[in-house]
């Protein structure tokens, strides 16, 4: 069945992401138009992949993702040499200081694999999650991400993670101890939002993965969704909060849009609009397509849009629905807020690159060989 992102808590403000996605072919890809030009990663030369460090996890690859063999490390020097190139950075979206590449970066300063993972992975604006469920510390820690990004004019990102029942008990199960606590955490998470501009992705898997509840549950779930983005937005004017689309793989636009009408994501009080492709490897534009019929069948004010997480979409997804660390993907389009593309608010890069989804590395964990393999496909 149909699994999708989900994440394990990191110390502090900044969460890994890992995921468990959709196990059926996405659709046809020729049959969706080209987006229009938005930053690109520059093209890396053919640089062989490094040999994983010995204090990487060692889990297993599951028999449907192929197996690579290792290639010969080339020297830092050389590599440094072949990349001397610029990478498109967002002048608007904020980089918080604290996430698992940016601790391997400056630990790893002589690592063969540290050019590539630092300019193509660590220089990009991410989000920021918030997946554990620790209500005394949550208003401080959200503070300090979006103070941070006020600071320098720019938007963070954030991810509030803590639906009961997330993940319908799956990897990434947990949250809070029920929808009351959760409407009183997401009462604390506002309270951190400051007064600058900033982007919410509201509870991946919330919406599009509502089919493991009941009626009950699910409307109730739903009510306390919408709930969440009346609070967050009423604590900042200024926020936007989007709400889960799934992707272009999962939900049929009008199954999808009926759920998220009933979390309120059709209401200008509670919404901005939708996200989609949240740890997942969907083409760009498959989800351009998917987003704009899921916003029609929605209904809704005409300013509502949708935002795509592109990290992992540069090459889409596998066509055998392998979902855990696939080989053969690679980065997508850069983290921008300017696309092009009606109604298509923002390209983000949601799940953090690198940080694996339990094969290549421990789940959630920032895995160098895995990162290195997105950077140079």
């Amino acid at each position: 069945m149909v699994v999708a992102a989900s994440v394990v808590v990191a110390t502090g403000a900044v969460a890994g992401a890992l995921s468990a996605l959709d196990d059926r072919p996405g659709p046809d890809q020729a049959r969706h138009p080209e987006v229009s030009a938005s930053p690109r990663l520059a093209p890396l030369p053919a640089v062989p992949s490094a040999s994983p460090s010995p204090t990487e996890s060692a889990s297993p690859t599951p028999a449907t993702s192929a197996p690579r063999t290792p290639s010969p490390t080339p020297s830092p020097s050389a590599i440094r040499k072949k990349q001397e190139r610029t990478t498109p950075v967002s002048s608007r979206l904020y980089r918080h200081p604290a996430s698992q590449v940016l601790d391997w970066v400056r630990s790893h300063s002589g690592d063969p694999r540290h050019a590539v993972i630092a300019s193509r992975i660590a220089d990009q604006p991410a989000a920021v999650w918030f997946a554990d469920y620790s209500p005394d510390t949550l208003t401080a820690r959200v503070a300090a991400v979006t103070s941070g990004g006020a600071a320098q004019g720019r938007v963070p990102v954030l991810v509030p993670y803590a639906i009961p029942g997330r993940d319908c008990g799956g990897y990434s199960e947990g949250g809070a101890p029920d929808l009351d606590a959760y409407d009183a955490w997401i009462d604390k998470f506002a309270d951190g939002l400051g007064s600058g501009e900033v982007i919410v992705v509201l509870e991946p898997d919330s919406v599009a993965q509502a089919e493991c509840l009941s009626a009950g549950e699910r409307a109730d779930r739903f009510a306390s969704l919408a709930r969440a983005g009346r609070v967050l937005k009423a604590a900042n004017p200024r926020a936007r909060v989007y709400f889960d689309a799934g992707h272009s793989g999962w939900n049929a636009p009008g199954k999808q849009a009926g759920w998220l009408r009933q979390a309120g994501a059709a209401s200008p009080e509670s919404s901005d609009g939708i996200f989609s492709n949240v740890s997942n490897f969907h083409t760009t534009a498959a989800e351009v397509v998917y987003d704009r019929r899921v916003l029609d069948a929605l209904g809704g004010p005409a300013g509502l849009g949708a935002v795509i997480d592109t990290s992992r979409n540069g090459n889409g997804a596998p066509p055998d629905g392998t979902w855990c660390d696939p080989a053969g993907r690679k980065l997508g389009r850069t983290p921008t807020l300017s696309t092009g593309e009606d109604r298509i608010d923002a390209y983000l890069w949601i799940k953090l690159p690198g940080e694996s989804d339990g094969c290549k590395g421990k789940p959630g964990t920032f895995t160098a060989s895995y990162a290195y393999d997105l950077a140079s496909s």
